[in-house]
């Protein structure tokens, strides 16, 4: 018996994407292996976390890198940084609005759920524009004496409205102020762990460890100018610092390292041609079954080069039964939801976060599931 099932805990096929909420990504084998490696030594945490940024950077093409426990604390250690400039005497309190900069500028169009995170840092928004524009005499108003930094959320699906990132760049630059890139789900391509900073100009960018990378789910990777890379670095664990609580292990420096040199050598469209096969098998269960449509489309939910199946019933109820039907399949399936008005109408499946065979699974579970008649409770029995 595994290790959930002895928790009583259901594992699940991921058909739908890497979030945070089902696990991220499955790490592979040489991952692992390295996290076992790291495991078995004592090490000095600095000697540790200063070699693996030097890694970090060779890889990425970039000054300096470091491993956070996450995507969200790599940004909060930055702007802990940036305020404090890597000093323990920095700040007497958090959060500290008597003492330093505590204001990031963000765009209307960027904020979302997570960047209450921000406030771990001490840090206040202020927002510019709105969700139909935003004009640069904007973002040249809001930078003041106050501003640590802007954050700048990536993503072609975000609404396109937002200044570009070169404009913020180069209006930031002027006034002295650093730009940090929150790209968490802006892998693939692999390009992109340079083109934000070495292309695009942005003095820091953040990347989710356990997403496209597929390394260990608490770790993330902070990237750019080597002064504030320090800065964050002595902002966190092992200093004794307002960033202590946010602890990247020996395990996940050593699981995300690996991870992108794995990630950097990887054959993209290969991958890619490999997922459209498994897709257009699943699309051809879907066109074969009585009212739904099935589409494939050419990016994931965060706006990445990942293929994916849309599939639409022509009854919500129905939809709604076919996503219950996943969920009480065996073994249990994830997928996305795709609703219209708050209403469910279909799902989008991918296939980037599968182990060898689970396309099988959720070929024979996308069957199941649009089979079921809204008006009968899906079957939860003797799937193995």
């Amino acid at each position: 018996m595994g290790f959930y099932e002895r928790l009583g805990v259901r594992p699940l096929i991921n058909a739908a994407t890497t979030f945070t909420a089902i696990g991220g990504s499955l790490m592979p084998p040489e991952v692992l292996d390295a996290m076992r490696d790291a495991a078995g030594s004592f090490v000095d945490m600095h000697e540790l976390h200063l070699a693996a940024g030097r890694r970090l950077a060779e890889l990425t093409r970039n000054e300096a890198g470091y491993v956070a426990p996450g995507c969200a604390a790599a940004m909060v250690l930055a702007l802990l940084g940036i305020r404090t400039g890597g000093r323990p005497d920095g700040l007497s309190q958090l959060p500290g609005r008597d003492e330093a900069p505590y204001e990031v500028v963000m765009h209307a169009a960027h904020r979302i759920p997570y960047d209450t995170t921000l406030a771990l840092a001490g840090i206040r928004v202020r927002q510019i524009g709105n969700v139909i524009q935003t004009f640069e005499w904007e973002l040249e108003a809001a930078i003041t004496e106050r501003t640590a930094a802007v954050l700048y959320v990536a993503g072609s699906h975000l609404p396109d409205v937002a200044l570009p990132l070169p404009t913020v760049v180069r209006i930031a630059r002027e006034r002295g102020v650093p730009v940090l890139v929150d790209a968490a789900a802006q892998l693939p391509p692999a390009s992109n762990l340079w083109r934000f900073t070495r292309e695009l100009g942005a003095d820091l960018v953040a990347f989710s460890g356990g997403k496209a990378l597929r390394g260990p789910q608490a770790s993330g990777l902070l990237l750019g100018r080597a002064d504030l890379v320090e800065a964050a670095r002595r902002s966190g664990a092992p200093f004794q610092s307002w960033g202590r609580a946010l602890k990247a292990g020996k395990e996940e420096i050593a699981g995300l390292v690996r991870a992108v040199e794995l990630f950097v050598a990887r054959d993209e469209a290969w991958l890619e041609r490999e997922q459209r096969a498994v897709l257009e098998d699943w699309r051809g269960i879907a066109l074969g079954a009585e009212g739904v449509h099935a589409e494939l489309e050419d990016a994931n939910e965060a706006g990445q080069p990942v293929p994916r199946l849309r599939i639409e019933l022509d009854d919500p109820e129905r939809a709604a039964a076919a996503l219950a039907a996943f969920d009480g399949f065996r073994p249990r399936v994830a997928v996305l939801p795709y609703r219209v008005q708050g209403s469910p109408r279909g799902f989008w499946l991918g296939a980037d976060q599968l182990a060898p065979g689970d396309e099988r699974v959720v070929a024979a579970a996308l069957e199941h599931a649009l089979s079921i008649h809204p008006d009968i409770h899906p079957d939860e029995g003797d799937r193995s």
